[in-house]
């Protein structure tokens, strides 16, 4: 007598993975403010590198735009090396844009603001390199006693870095050129930063 056995496999599939593309989940998640998930579902070069840009991780917005060889990714690319502080890099992506679309003016502005920043750069002491904002590891020792300083900020005081590009993110809409203008303008007028350094 021989037995019959039935094996049912089950997939971890969502009605969303079923109805909709990865593009399309990634456009739903961007439209709901959920950027990195957002880039982790586009299969679309641009599309994902928007969303990167979106959560602010420019490294990683600026290499899903290299996968591209338009005008656009090569702005983008553009835009994103100048968030990093990568200025000469950043006038060779503008540089290349111009090459393949020669009217662009949006091109032609962050192109003179990334040579500006470059200038400044060099006047200053060099090339801001890769850069984050923020302390390099966090840690918590709950055996040792307190000594730490309380920080407070004061009203009317201007937003740290940090705080201000956070500002400017959820900003960004559709002219990176009068995201990148506000951005340099705050920090060449901020009182003690000057040239908006880290």
């Amino acid at each position: 007598m021989k037995t019959l056995v039935c094996v049912t496999a089950v997939l971890a599939v969502s009605w969303p993975d079923i109805w909709f593309t990865p593009d399309q989940q990634g456009q739903r998640l961007l439209n709901q403010g959920e950027y990195t998930s957002a880039a982790k579902a586009f299969r679309d070069p641009m599309r994902q590198g928007t969303a990167w840009f979106r959560a602010g991780e420019f490294e990683k917005a600026e290499q899903a735009f290299s996968r591209m060889a338009t005008p656009e990714a090569e702005f983008n690319r553009g835009n994103s090396l100048m968030m990093r502080g990568k200025y000469k890099a950043a006038v060779e992506r503008f540089e290349r844009t111009l090459e393949l679309r020669p009217d662009w003016d949006d091109a032609r502005i962050n192109r003179d603001i990334a040579v500006a920043r470059a200038k400044m750069m060099e006047q200053k002491g060099g090339d801001m390199g890769d850069q984050k904002i923020g302390a390099d590891e966090i840690r918590y020792d709950k055996n040792k006693e307190s000594g730490g300083q309380d920080t407070e900020t004061q009203e009317g005081q201007p937003l740290s870095n940090a705080a201000m590009q956070a500002m400017w993110l959820r900003r960004v809409q559709t002219k990176p050129a009068d995201f990148l203008r506000a951005k340099f303008s705050y920090q060449l007028a901020a009182p003690g930063q000057e040239g908006g350094g880290e």
